[in-house]
């Protein structure tokens, strides 16, 4: 397959999400002048991410990804890249020592500017227009121009992820991402009289810290304690600009979507046949694969094939979306095809698509307590049928925003109008998103503490 398969064999595959660009030739432009450009990430990187995910498939390791919906153009802030980043980096340490095992840490960050849409126009006030699709290919503003997709867009997403990734690294490898200061931000969080439930969880870790401390392992001594391993990661929606990114590794002369260390499949475009599954399956990537309700077994057993067919750990991450009350409807018959088929695979918890509801005031938002909700069958489900829950995926922003309701900052529907600055779907804030932390690894803490007992 590596040898046969060109990153432009999609082009002869059924393709859905994407738009028509009504200008063919500055299209080809663009294309031309994005594969010219460096490529965003590297292949020993994507090697090393797609171990780390083999260790989270045999629960040796947990996976957090998070960020935004859809990153956006008009709100690129080196703050913004700062805060989510802070925000991830607590959680994995709350996560970290429930689960007792390395974390892996990978953003929807630096590449995830395209959406895919429930429907092709929208409607205001009696007028239809094409929907918004992500800055990557057309506006939100609700004009017939700002609604037109422009190829030219692409080099902004380039420039803008290029910028993103140069930060990430140099906050995740430039003493940033410290473990002694990561936790002294989240003792601020716990310090709150909502938050006092987790307090006794913090203190605990700072009683590790100090531990560590006194046995002369510091941030000083231990570069490890001062650094992490930071990946990025975006739904490959928009084609064009993911073959103009690919290169071939010349270590291995296999091919790499330069775009992100890895991408996913979207519930919406993961028809086997399609031009999503035929790009994915020739990239050696980790690649993610979300399903919902309607992913029957019959074609998760042929996505795993295709997307898979060496079955090598760590390549393939189901990502589940089912809703708060339907996992167990779903999860089951899908671990079932997996065990049919001996497939390695991480399992993740995506429980923010199935729990979107329009709120009272209006506004399209996610309750708290449905997150949660599903995180916990999540858990539920595969405690009772004896595999492994891999990890989380949130989507999340570390600004002060009130976009979903609930959480001990308890955010009303009455609330959402102050700071609801999502371009397409509400994310959870910084204190929604350290508080799930600390309750799922309360889970954690259950799973790592039934193990050691089995041990």
């Amino acid at each position: 397959m590596a040898q046969t398969w060109t990153k432009t064999d999609w082009r002869n595959k059924p393709r859905i999400q994407m738009p028509s660009y009504t200008d063919a030739d500055k299209l080809a432009s663009v294309e031309a002048q994005l594969s010219k450009y460096p490529p965003l990430v590297f292949a020993g990187e994507a090697r090393k991410l797609t171990q780390q995910l083999g260790a989270v498939s045999r629960g040796e390791a947990f996976l957090l990804q998070g960020g935004d919906c859809a990153e956006s153009f008009a709100d690129f802030s080196a703050d913004g890249i700062r805060d989510t980043f802070k925000v991830m980096l607590q959680m994995a340490m709350v996560l970290t020592y429930g689960a007792k095992v390395p974390v892996v840490k990978i953003g929807r960050m630096a590449g995830q500017f395209a959406k895919p849409r429930s429907a092709d126009t929208e409607t205001k006030d009696g007028v239809e227009l094409p929907s918004y699709r992500g800055d990557i290919i057309n506006e939100l503003d609700f004009t017939p121009e700002a609604r037109i997709p422009d190829p030219a867009k692409m080099l902004q997403a380039y420039t803008q992820a290029a910028a993103t990734l140069n930060l990430l690294r140099a906050f995740s490898k430039g003493g940033y991402a410290d473990v002694h200061q990561v936790h002294s931000w989240t003792l601020g969080f716990t310090a709150s009289e909502q938050a006092k439930e987790f307090r006794e969880m913090a203190n605990r870790i700072q009683d590790s810290l100090d531990f560590m401390a006194s046995a002369g392992l510091t941030s000083t001594t231990n570069a490890e304690l001062a650094s992490v391993d930071f990946y990025t990661s975006h739904e490959s929606l928009l084609l064009e600009y993911e073959e103009a990114l690919t290169r071939v590794d010349s270590t291995s002369g296999k091919w790499l979507a330069g775009s992100g260390h890895m991408i996913w499949i979207g519930d919406r475009t993961r028809q086997p046949d399609g031009a999503h599954v035929e790009f994915a399956k020739g990239v050696m990537n980790p690649i993610g694969l979300k399903c919902g309700p309607t992913m029957t077994t019959g074609h998760l057993k042929s996505l795993m094939a295709t997307l898979n067919p060496d079955n090598e750990p760590g390549r393939l991450t189901l990502i589940n979306r089912f809703g708060a009350g339907s996992v167990g409807e779903h999860l089951p018959r899908l671990i079932k095809a997996v065990k049919e088929e001996g497939a390695n695979v991480v399992w993740t918890c995506d429980p923010m698509h199935g729990n979107t509801i329009k709120s009272s005031s209006g506004y399209k938002t996610r309750p708290f307590d449905s997150v949660l909700r599903e995180v916990q069958e999540f858990f539920g489900v595969h405690k009772a049928e004896g595999t492994v829950a891999g990890g989380v995926h949130f989507e999340m922003t570390g600004a002060d925003v009130t976009e979903c309701t609930g959480g001990v900052r308890a955010v009303t529907d009455e609330d959402l109008s102050d700071r609801y600055h999502t371009a397409c779907d509400p994310r959870l804030n910084a204190s929604q998103s350290l508080e799930l932390a600390f309750l799922v690894a309360e889970e954690l803490s259950e799973r790592a503490g039934v193990h050691r007992a089995a041990v």
